[in-house]
């Protein structure tokens, strides 16, 4: 679901690759690459410019952002269950093994601060 128009800021184009590399291991079940690819989801959110001319209401720009910003709050909710039913089995099987979680907040954990702060900690 990439976009190829050259209208958009680069920083929205690095956003579409990201999503597309999340969204792509997200299909294939290879948690691996799902952890890297919120890393590198996580890493262009904090490199987001303060500001991005949006323009006029409704314009390209505005509308790639925005088409962007629902694909992540999509992906990160899919992210989220998908973890949630890998730490149910973990626990389920490996009861030890279930105390910390691999995605999310953890108690006590330093905050990376910046746009993605709590997205993945991976």
């Amino acid at each position: 679901m990439s976009t190829s128009s050259t209208n958009y800021h680069p920083w929205i184009g690095a956003l579409q690759v990201e999503l597309d590399a999340l969204e792509a291991a997200l299909l294939r079940g290879d948690a691996p690459a799902v952890a890297l690819a919120s890393a590198a989801m996580q890493k262009v959110l904090q490199q987001a410019p303060p500001t991005i001319a949006l323009g006029e209401p409704g314009s390209e720009q505005q509308q790639a952002l925005l088409t962007a910003a629902e694909r992540f709050a999509r992906l990160r909710q899919a992210v989220l269950r998908a973890n949630a039913q890998s730490q149910r089995a973990v626990t389920s099987l490996l009861p030890q093994h279930g105390q910390q979680p691999t995605y999310g907040r953890q108690v006590g954990a330093a905050s990376v601060g910046g746009a993605g702060r709590g997205f993945l900690s991976a």
